[in-house]
């Protein structure tokens, strides 16, 4: 199976496969299946048998857990060069949260088979893969400590200060980016319901820490925001 440019140029930014010899990139790319998905489509269902790791190649994808009401928490928003499942693709066992797309995605499934070989014969490959489970494990460690320990106000808070760093624009008022989430996929990445997002964006702007005009967020007051975030 060939490959485009685009989807080598994909697998080199990925840092599980950075670095990788040509032949060894070559090994993964054409194995490598490329998957479109829309906005909402479902790409993995907690508890499905594994059949392998997927690469983010454009769009963004939600990793999150069902609770047996329905209700949703996030665990991750991945972006392009990200990985998704590679903790089944060697424990055996399945999927243990959800995946479905935010917008829409373009995705590198490699099957766990041809994943497992490629750490096989290079052993930095599960060196890095290593790592990358471990990143994953300390970020659900923090989100974990960070539900338990603090208020919805601190966790939205804190959300809001990672987004103005993270993708906020300079202006003369404040710092300005656009929320790329609406109130109920807010509460769903800070563990809370769609109400107390609401609720605590409204007084965020009441006290003039925040302006919001329909998606534009503008933070006027960012030490305030961050003292917000505090426990």
């Amino acid at each position: 199976m060939s490959q485009s440019p685009a989807a080598i140029e994909t697998l080199r930014r990925v840092p599980l496969f950075a670095n990788l010899s040509p032949d060894e990139l070559d090994f993964i790319a054409h194995r490598a299946v490329p998957r479109r998905c829309d906005a909402g489509e479902m790409i993995f269902s907690e508890g499905e048998p594994c059949k392998g790791l997927f690469v983010v190649q454009s769009g963004q994808v939600k990793i999150f857990k069902t609770s047996p009401d329905g209700r949703e928490q996030v665990l991750l928003i991945a972006g392009p060069g990200s990985t998704m499942a590679e903790l089944p693709v060697f424990d055996g066992g399945p999927y243990p949260a959800s995946a479905s797309a935010v917008t829409e995605a373009a995705l590198l499934e490699v099957r766990k088979e041809d994943v497992r070989q490629l750490c096989l014969e290079h052993p930095k490959v599960a060196l890095k893969l290593l790592r990358v489970v471990g990143a994953r494990l300390r970020r659900l460690v923090a989100m974990i400590e960070e539900l338990s320990f603090t208020t919805v106000r601190q966790r939205l808070a804190a959300l809001l200060v990672r987004e103005a760093e993270a993708n906020g624009r300079p202006t003369p008022r404040g710092i300005e980016f656009d929320l790329p989430w609406t109130h109920q996929e807010l509460a769903a990445q800070i563990g809370t319901v769609r109400e107390l997002v609401s609720r605590n964006l409204s007084r965020l702007q009441s006290t003039g820490t925040i302006h919001i005009e329909g998606r534009k967020v503008l933070v006027t007051d960012k030490k305030s925001l961050e003292a917000e975030s505090q426990p």
